[in-house]
């Protein structure tokens, strides 16, 4: 099929990737010429693994290309929606000026017959605004939500848990959909993934524009509870990890999202169930709000605790210390800095006084002008020299790899926050480390043992 994808930013490059990879002929367009132009030559303008290799692919075998023209989306079967939904500047809700602007714009060179497919995060109820940005044309609208993980984007779009497609309600009726021109376009965009036997849900619009939303609040609901159990376990000396691997056990519960530690980021999460939030409040549905807003309110506390679990173990204040913090990236391998928890607990402690030292394998480029009040490093051992207490934030594998025994002589204080507890404490300890998690019931204990220097 001859497809378009309108916004290259994350989920659109790794979409158009991808079609182009199952055999489709595929036009990227987006309005930034230097995106543009990086994708065009097989580089990816923001680090995710394996986008590289498909780029560079569809390249070769000329089905991929990139454009600023939106002209040359005029003779595509199918047009994808992929442009940003980030969070209003005036309200908890979506901002859908690039949706607004993208559909405007295809709508001027969509052929008749042409399907629109939305895959853009967005809240109930946009679809009937895009029908309205569409109106006088004459193309079909669908909306295919995407439920891609940044770091493995490219295995998400290649064998994801599932394809949801949102059409009109006629064509949910007994035996239409076999006849849904909308159906039937789709189907024969993921035929290779249908054929491997993905599960396919055909539902309304309603329900396709609020499943990701939804998604999204479960997993945000699952790693805020076992953060506040976290702090519980503090309180009482317990031990969250043990507790986490007990509960993941059952069945019902599961294991995944379960890991206690700073808590979550990035350019989706965060806003997602915020406008989740602001979808139920102009909704009615007042347990929905009350419900997201405790779960972003646990999040943003467990940055908080990371701060003063730093300050408790300098004595009860960073003021002055040199602190070297491990990770800016919002998670591993990604190169993405948007609502990061190890960016902001940087800036917390640089706003207390301490003088932060920052390094990350993939994410320096995109922090060291934006914060000038921190400093970076593109090395861990560079990072931590003459360090007074170092923090663990973002779990790279390369952190995770670190040898204590090597690092303990390169600090002025071995003093150890694993903010993401994925550390061999005993092996920290052994080695002369201070060492705290998070939700090991241990601070207390073991504030005794640390001298402010």
């Amino acid at each position: 099929m001859k497809i378009s994808v309108i916004g290259c930013g994350y989920l659109g490059a790794v979409h158009a990737a991808t079609l182009a990879s199952m055999g489709h002929d595929v036009v990227g367009v987006d309005t930034d010429a230097e995106k543009v132009g990086h994708l065009a030559r097989g580089f990816a303008p923001f680090f995710e693994p394996g986008l590289e290799d498909l780029l560079r692919d569809g390249r070769t075998n000329n089905r991929l290309t990139f454009s600023t023209d939106m002209d040359l989306v005029a003779d595509c079967d199918v047009h994808f929606l992929c442009v940003g939904t980030p969070q209003s500047k005036t309200s908890e809700l979506a901002d859908l000026a690039y949706v607004e602007a993208a559909t405007r714009a295809l709508a001027e060179h969509a052929k008749a017959g042409s399907v629109v497919v939305g895959k853009s995060t967005v809240p109930v109820g946009t679809v009937q605004r895009v029908r309205g940005w569409l109106a006088g044309t004459s193309v079909e609208l669908a909306w295919n939500p995407e439920f891609l993980r940044q770091g493995t984007a490219v295995k998400d779009s290649l064998v994801p848990d599932r394809l949801v497609y949102g059409v009109d309600d006629a064509d949910l009726a007994p035996g239409a959909q076999a006849a849904s021109a909308v159906v039937r376009a789709l189907d024969e965009v993921y035929a290779p993934l249908l054929h491997a036997g993905v599960p396919r849900i055909v539902c309304n619009f309603a329900t396709a524009e609020l499943i990701k939303s939804a998604a999204n609040a479960y997993l945000a609901t699952k790693l805020s509870y076992i953060n506040a159990m976290a702090e519980l376990c503090d309180a009482a000396g317990a031990d969250v990890t043990q507790l986490s691997a007990a509960m993941g056990l059952d069945p019902r519960i599961g294991q995944r999202y379960l890991a206690a530690g700073l808590g979550f980021g990035g350019g989706c999460l965060p806003k997602d169930i915020r406008s989740f939030r602001a979808q139920a409040r102009e909704l009615g549905v007042d347990s929905v709000d009350a419900w997201m807003g405790l779960v972003d309110e646990i999040n943003i506390n467990q940055r908080t605790r990371v701060a003063e679990v730093a300050a408790e173990l300098c004595g009860g204040s960073v003021s002055g210390r040199r602190v070297a913090v491990l990770g800016a990236a919002f998670k591993p391998d990604t190169d993405d800095i948007r609502d990061s928890p190890a960016i902001d607990v940087s800036l917390r402690l640089a706003e207390a006084g301490a003088h932060v030292i920052v390094t990350d394998p993939k994410a320096i480029n995109n922090a060291w002008m934006r914060y000038p009040q921190l400093q970076f490093e593109t090395s861990v051992a560079a990072a931590c020299d003459g360090a007074e207490i170092v923090l663990l934030v973002t779990e790279w594998a390369e952190f995770r790899a670190v040898d204590p025994v090597e690092l303990v002589e390169r600090v002025a204080r071995p003093v150890m926050v694993d903010a993401r507890n994925v550390l061999d404490a005993d092996a920290w300890r052994a080695a002369g480390w201070t060492f705290r998690g998070l939700g090991t019931g241990e601070g207390a204990r073991r504030l005794s043992d640390v001298q402010a220097g």
